[in-house]
């Protein structure tokens, strides 16, 4: 919404119901003209090359100049793992596989684009090195990727190869969200001049990302998050920010990790104006968030990504300069 309203983009919605994307832009008064909603299902691999498929079918010789990768599921109470129509997990194979494939097919397009961005969204639950994400039980570990080695297919469910748990799952996928940016960075950036970002924007309590959570647990967590730990920032703000890592002209840096300090980095506290402060909270100024040293893990990234074209079934010729630079 932000980024239609500058006037200076026009912006591909790609959602899993287009009636109710389009019903959404008008609601929250998206201009006329500004936008085209058109029909992804991320947790479908031919739909996702369909839509990419459609996309540049759409806009012709004009190539893509910015992507946001912003889709997630979260299922921490399941006690069974649902699939996707490829028989990935759903977490990993809507949050990793599919945004994974998403982004390579883009790429050689995109990279004809002055001043391109990419930006894959991540979490503090990701990063073993804050209180979300070292604290709150269970941790993100990847393990050895033996999961993954297996093909990640049903009846493999977590990337460990470890028995299911809903809240490790959407942890991991967003290790691997972070780590897809990195090695983005570290792969592409140098030859397509494309500015590879993730970012936390908060904890947007009241989002449908909890609505697999229990009744008691989505009335009192935003309270929670407003008034004791501060971090709270409420989906309007969270959207502005993710527009700034797409638009400021200070995000122009790839390979980055954005975070804001309005609490960012420090423990819920109360400061003197009475307005609770806590990690990701509302306010603040952006800067650059440091990753966990299982983020940075160069060696099990490189493992991640070879595992996960393989997984998706991406080859030399979709990818960028026909895989070229992956040898």
């Amino acid at each position: 919404v932000t980024l239609a309203k500058t006037g200076k983009y026009f912006v591909v919605m790609a959602c899993r119901d287009v009636e109710k994307g389009k019903k959404v832009a008008k609601e929250r008064g998206m201009p006329d003209g500004s936008y085209t909603v058109m029909k992804l299902e991320l947790a479908n691999l031919q739909s996702v090359r369909d839509f990419v498929a459609n996309l540049k079918a759409f806009k012709s010789a004009r190539p893509l100049t910015h992507l946001i990768c912003n889709a997630a599921v979260y299922k921490p109470t399941d006690p069974e793992p649902a699939w996707t129509d490829d028989g990935f997990e759903m977490s990993m194979g809507v949050n990793h596989f599919g945004h994974f494939l998403l982004v390579n097919l883009l790429l050689e397009d995109m990279s004809r684009a002055k001043g391109a961005r990419v930006c894959i969204v991540g979490s503090i639950t990701g990063n073993t090195n804050t209180v979300g994400g070292g604290l709150v039980y269970p941790q993100a570990d990847l393990g050895n990727l033996s999961g993954f080695e297996k093909g990640a297919r049903e009846p493999v469910a977590m990337a460990d190869g470890n028995p299911f748990f809903g809240a490790k799952a959407y942890k991991d996928s967003k290790v691997c969200n972070m780590m897809t940016v990195s090695e983005l960075h570290r792969r592409y950036h140098e030859d397509t001049g494309i500015v590879f970002s993730s970012m936390y924007p908060g904890c947007i309590a009241e989002t449908a990302l909890f609505r697999e959570k229990r009744q008691w647990f989505r009335k009192l967590f935003p309270v929670f998050m407003k008034y004791v730990t501060g971090g709270y920032v409420g989906e309007e703000e969270a959207g502005e920010r993710l527009a700034q890592v797409i638009d400021d002209p200070q995000c122009n840096k790839s390979g980055v990790y954005w975070s804001w300090n309005g609490g960012a980095q420090t423990v819920g506290r109360w400061s003197p104006d009475g307005k609770p402060r806590g990690a990701g909270g509302s306010g603040g100024e952006i800067f650059e968030n440091q990753q966990s040293d299982a983020v940075k893990d160069i060696e099990t990234a490189k493992k991640m990504w070879e595992l996960s074209k393989k997984a998706v079934g991406l080859t030399d010729k979709e990818m960028y300069k026909g895989g070229k630079l992956e040898r």
